[in-house]
């Protein structure tokens, strides 16, 4: 059996800011997978060091990881082809996701982009981990794979608390005012 971790939309610039969560995570894992968008090259090669790592671009990846990395790739794990792309679709369903997979022939899709956790098994198994960084309406997550033979079982691993990103933007509203009301 294999045990795969899938990280996406990291949206780190410097490798300092890759947490000792998702660190712990990976260590166990026969492969990293990444769905794009680490931001900085920093932050790739920090990815690397913890082991091996197949990775795609995201659309805010800095021009000299999106040159270095594909759009997609497919991946073979034990008898399962999985396919890695950062954005699946431009739909609001996962239509398009699913249309993705049939076409790179794979087994599972795992995409990123819509920085919300999701695991959907028909057809095929379309694995989102969410962001562990900059989560939308979920907690900040991960996902794990475990592959053996041509079975692929997915879920879904929260790496911290959820948040509004409303109450964090208010608060530096907050700040912002006190600030100004003592310089003046």
């Amino acid at each position: 059996m294999k045990k795969i971790i899938i990280v996406s939309d990291t949206h780190i610039e410097l490798s300092s800011e890759v947490s000792e969560r998702l660190v712990d995570l990976t260590e166990g894992a026969d492969l990293v997978l990444h769905a794009g968008d680490f931001v900085s090259l920093e932050v790739y090669e920090a990815f690397c060091d913890l082991g091996p790592l197949e990775a795609v671009c995201g659309n805010s990846d800095f021009p000299e990881l999106k040159s270095l990395l594909p759009e997609r790739r497919v991946i073979e794990v034990e008898d399962v082809k999985i396919g890695l792309v950062h954005r699946a679709s431009y739909s609001a369903d996962l239509t398009g996701a699913d249309l993705l997979a049939r076409e790179m022939e794979v087994d599972a899709l795992v995409f990123g982009h819509i920085h919300r956790p999701l695991v959907e098994r028909g057809s095929r198994l379309l694995i989102c981990p969410g962001s562990p960084v900059a989560p939308r309406l979920s907690a900040p997550s991960v996902a794990e794979i475990e592959v053996e033979g041509r079975q692929i079982r997915g879920r879904i691993l929260p790496v911290g608390k959820p948040t509004c990103n409303y109450f964090k933007y208010a608060e530096s509203l907050a700040e912002r005012l006190e600030k100004r009301k003592k310089d003046g």
